[in-house]
């Protein structure tokens, strides 16, 4: 992986050559009521790389706020996913063309499985034709833990290019984090700021490194991530929040500060370990309760 350095943004180089903002802004919990004029002020702010999936029931506001902030659609980078209850070739291919009419986007830059459960390998051939037919320009798998993106990159024709998963402070996925640059695999963050839990943005640790630099804790952590060369997705329906999670490119943090940091790591989620067979049983759930939504 290649980090480039922009005039905004930098970007890193997929394996297919296609440039990823490492910065994005993500709209998980971001209410339908709220989301367009978000993705509107993170664009306005300077964000080119917004994060949406199917389970966030925001896609259409997503792309109603991309289409009021008059962009270029070529100067953004959307991401969305595919949920579980779409898996499936036929299923996937149709989830697909509902979710892009929806962005009202044309084209995705990078479709996601959204989780390691169900029919992966039929929605993986589905994303390896929309891949193919230039419906997408990327494609990658989220919360797939080293053993099971070892099986995608090893048994398809196409490997994915990108892994979200769960990654702060206290669950750094060091070790997922070197299986996936083995890989070809860019690593993506989701949560980087963890929602706050154990106490994350009063860490005294993080809050003495941040003094030092005149940074807020949430700067740390993304700037943490950049030079760990991890993407991350900042989430905020605050604009000064926008522009705080984005304005962590004018510091470095040293050796000394990247070594404090990795001793935080407690190598345990924050919400749930997909290898359990609870949190099946939780996805099997979000599904019901999808269902009664629609």
């Amino acid at each position: 992986m290649t980090i480039m350095e922009t005039t905004t943004t930098p970007t890193v180089t997929l394996r297919n050559g296609v440039e990823m903002p490492i910065v994005g802004y993500g709209v998980y919990q971001v209410a339908k009521e709220d989301a367009a004029r978000c993705v509107a002020d993170a664009i306005e702010v300077g964000y080119r790389h917004i994060d949406t999936a199917q389970a966030y029931y925001n896609e259409q506001e997503v792309g109603e706020g991309i289409k009021a902030s008059g962009i270029d659609r070529a100067d953004l980078f959307v991401t969305t996913k595919v949920w579980i209850d779409r898996y499936g070739y036929e299923e996937t291919l149709k989830s697909v063309d509902e979710s892009l009419c929806r962005l009202g986007t044309g084209y995705i830059d990078l479709l996601l499985l959204h989780q390691p459960f169900s029919d992966v390998y039929g929605s993986w051939h589905a994303l390896e034709k929309l891949y193919r037919d230039g419906v997408v320009r990327s494609i990658g798998v989220s919360n797939f833990y080293p053993d099971r993106l070892a099986d995608l990159c090893a048994f398809n024709e196409i490997a994915p290019m990108v892994n979200q998963v769960e990654t702060n402070p206290f669950h750094q996925q060091v070790a997922a984090h070197e299986h996936m640059v083995a890989r070809g695999v860019v690593h993506e963050a989701w949560a980087p700021f963890g929602e706050g839990r154990n106490g994350m943005f009063v860490n005294e640790t993080l809050t003495a490194i941040g003094a030092k630099y005149g940074k807020s804790v949430a700067q740390v952590i993304m700037r943490w991530l950049v030079q760990r060369g991890v993407v991350a997705l900042a989430k905020s329906t605050h604009r000064e929040r926008m522009i705080e999670n984005l304005d962590v490119f004018d510091f470095s943090l040293t050796d000394a500060d990247m070594a404090t940091i990795a001793g935080m790591d407690d190598e345990t989620s924050l919400f749930f370990d997909h290898r359990t067979p609870e949190t099946v049983d939780f996805m099997v759930g979000l599904i019901k309760e999808r269902a009664g939504r629609e």
